[in-house]
């Protein structure tokens, strides 16, 4: 069965928390075993969300999500195109 996933806004501040532990003194492998995470799931978060605030990454969602509209109008219309030239040419 699947774990359940965690919201990016989750993640910054599980990053943010390591990072006070590590100030602390503590070393990385402790600071992720005290936030309850694995390090190899430490490093993949720290390499997609480093260095992110809150309202950056809310942008990044807000681009995301813009980016998968124009992706599917883009495919509808080339779609359209595709059925348009068949019709012109004469092969239906």
């Amino acid at each position: 069965m699947a774990g359940e996933r965690e919201k990016p806004e989750e993640l910054v501040s599980q990053l943010r928390q390591v990072e006070v532990l590590q100030g602390q003194g503590m070393t990385i492998a402790e600071a992720v075993r005290r936030t309850g995470v694995t390090q190899q799931t430490f490093y993949r978060w720290r390499k997609l969300y480093g260095g992110m605030g809150r309202s950056q990454l809310k942008r990044l969602k807000e681009l995301e999500k813009e980016n998968q509209r124009l992706r599917r109008a883009v495919s509808d219309l080339t779609l359209d195109k595709l059925i348009l030239t068949e019709a012109a040419r004469g092969n239906f």
